[in-house]
Order: structure tokens, then C-alpha cells, then sequence
């Protein structure tokens, strides 16, 4: 017999945007004060697995695709690491943001906010896949 869980679903509805929201608030607010890429990262993450918990497996991999995730997960390191190579480039030191724009304060709001936009989606991504690799393993054991 497969129960519905129409109270679940119904909360969720509304909570799994508010997360998503919430963990947008906590990336671009961590310049200036608690927050930013990780923990956003982990509560985006979050999010997609109280999705998959709730609306099952099969669905949540229907919209998060794995091919999907790992590329945001390679984008995120790409851009942390571009975000140094640029630093060199412009003759600074590996992610010395001073460099970055014509005033050192704006050259540091930029590469910290790029830098953590980085760590934040590779974040997301690798936590999302870890969770549905271990979910499709534990399913194959199973069968």
C-alpha cells in the first residue's frame, strides 16, 4: 500500500522554496556578515534532498539530472580557481582580489563573491550527488 503523505507534500511545497531562498540569502550575504558559499551550499543541498525525501527518488532524478549536478560541480571549481588565475593574471598573488577592479575595496567585494559563488555551487552539487549515489546504490542492494 503506498500512503500519499498529503501533509508532507503540502508543507513542502511551501518550505522547499523558502530554503532555496533562504540559502541564496545566506550566499550573497556572506560578505558582510555570517554565511556564504558553504553553508549555502549545504542548504541548497539540503533542499534537494528534503525534494527527493518527499516526492521520491525517481522524480527528483527526473529534475536533477546527474549529468546536470557534475556540471555545476566542475563550474564551481572552475570559477574558484579562474577567479585565482585571474588575480595572477592581473599581477597580484593566487586570489588576491585587490587586483580585480580599479579600487582594492571593489576588487575584494568581487573575488569574495565570486570565489564563494564557487564554493557554493560545487557545494550543492557534490552533496546532491553523494545523496543519490548512495541512494542508488542502497536500491540496487535491495533488489
Amino acid at each position: 500500500m503506498v500512503t500519499r503523505h498529503v501533509i508532507l507534500r503540502s508543507l513542502s511545497k511551501v518550505l522547499i522554496p523558502l530554503i532555496m531562498l533562504f540559502a541564496l540569502y545566506v550566499q550573497f550575504h556572506g560578505d558582510y556578515g555570517p554565511g556564504g558559499g558553504f553553508q549555502a551550499g549545504v542548504i541548497f543541498g539540503a533542499g534537494i534532498i528534503l525534494y527527493s525525501l518527499i516526492f521520491g527518488l525517481p522524480k527528483a532524478r527526473m529534475v536533477f539530472r546527474l549529468r546536470v549536478l557534475q556540471i555545476i560541480m566542475a563550474s564551481g571549481v572552475l570559477l574558484y580557481g579562474s577567479v585565482g588565475i585571474a588575480t595572477i593574471l592581473k599581477g597580484g598573488n593566487f586570489l588576491d582580489y585587490n587586483v580585480l577592479a580599479h579600487d582594492p575595496v571593489h576588487g575584494q567585494h568581487l573575488g569574495i563573491l565570486l570565489v564563494e559563488l564557487g564554493v557554493g555551487l560545487t557545494v550543492c552539487s557534490v552533496m546532491a550527488t553523494l545523496f543519490f549515489l548512495f541512494t542508488e546504490r542502497r536500491r540496487r542492494e535491495d533488489v
